[in-house]
């Protein structure tokens, strides 16, 4: 009898503790935002679809060889174009240290290259000739290391790291990543393919699998794990992805075909990628290309842009509500808790969140 007990007492006190988690979750951070004041930073014939805080500035890069920034407190914005041969160069990652911009095109060749932010100075650091190449991403964990991530030529993730702030970078062999499945590849939509958290390292896919790739150690062992985010199609998959810190994180993405579809799009991890929960099933946005964790609160709050316009949940995703209907954002990052930069389609804008 007193083993029945205890045992009903510790299953009610586990259920209790569920909830009580559960409700101290969905109420910890009582900030949420319910509506959105916009303001056009710039516009132009352009597309972005990378952008890097640097305090005050707003640095991006661009199609027809174009990167630059804008000056949220002088309110001008300074653009340069990198001329290749007759290149048409579009980047769609960029990176930066304390001293240097790091941009990166898509398609062949991969040009990366490094610009100095005093004077502009730029240097090609890295080149790659392949009819297969295509890069996606790039992040930097400290000023001297750095990683960039592209689509497979072989059977493995194309994946380069510099230890020396940038000047040079090796590919990682093949022998040291896990393989990818026949028609697996990644998503140039954001610059969110790849997130950092001290020393973790998380790559997103997509295609006929849609799986995370983890690091613990910058980049030097990896392994792989499953997700139940739409797969199976050559555009569908994860499209981008954020982590809060070393546990919580968020994937999203959908199929790319099907921009309306808001199943099978979304879902969050709390074991630091290994497991993940699809949430929000036929709620809420459908194709999303960036989303971000809104600074400081506690794992809770998030944005999206995509498709369906920008949205924000103050739940851990699990209920989304439309802020603003543009869908010609492409990208989105926080310079405050209330503050945050977005562009894409022809546009730089900052967006104001309210109570």
């Amino acid at each position: 009898m007193k083993k029945y007990f205890f045992l009903t007492a510790l299953t009610i006190f586990v259920l209790v503790s569920c909830k009580t988690a559960l409700y101290e979750r969905e109420t910890k951070d009582k900030t949420i935002y319910k509506a959105v004041v916009i303001d056009t930073l710039f516009e132009d014939n352009i597309s972005i679809r990378a952008i890097a805080v640097d305090q005050n500035k707003i640095w991006y890069a661009a199609n027809k060889s174009r990167f630059g920034f804008y000056d949220l407190k002088k309110n001008v914005k300074l653009e340069k174009n990198i001329g290749k041969d007759s290149l048409n160069l579009e980047f769609r990652s960029n990176a930066q240290t304390t001293n240097a911009v790091f941009l990166l095109n898509v398609a062949n060749p991969a040009l990366l290259y490094k610009v100095c932010k005093i004077d502009f100075t730029t240097t090609l650091v890295y080149q790659e000739n392949h009819e297969k190449v295509f890069y996606d991403s790039m992040k930097f964990w400290n000023d001297k290391e750095g990683i960039a991530m592209g689509d497979p030529i072989t059977d493995f993730l194309s994946i380069i790291i510099t230890r020396d702030g940038g000047n040079s970078w090796s590919k990682i062999s093949s022998n040291k990543l896990p393989k990818i499945a026949d028609g697996e590849a990644a998503f140039a939509a954001s610059n969110t393919n790849i997130v950092l958290k001290g020393t973790n390292t998380w790559i997103v896919s997509g295609g006929k699998k849609a799986r995370v790739f983890y690091s613990p150690d910058k980049g030097s062992t990896w392994e792989v794990y499953d997700t139940p985010i739409v797969q199976g199609k050559a555009m569908a998959g994860i499209f981008t992805a954020d982590f809060y810190n070393s546990k919580i994180g968020f994937i999203a993405g959908g199929d790319y075909e099907s921009l309306n579809q808001n199943f099978g799009n979304k879902a969050t991890t709390y074991d630091g990628g290994k497991n993940w929960e699809l949430i929000s099933e036929n709620k809420g946005f459908g194709y999303a290309s960036c989303v971000q964790y809104v600074p400081h609160s506690n794992g809770n709050s998030l944005v999206s842009v995509g498709a369906s316009g920008l949205y924000y949940s103050y739940n851990g995703g699990y209920s989304w509500e439309q802020l603003a209907a543009d869908k010609d954002l492409f990208t989105i990052r926080f310079v405050d808790k209330r503050t945050a930069i977005a562009a894409g389609k022809n546009k730089m804008i900052r967006i104001k969140f309210l109570k």
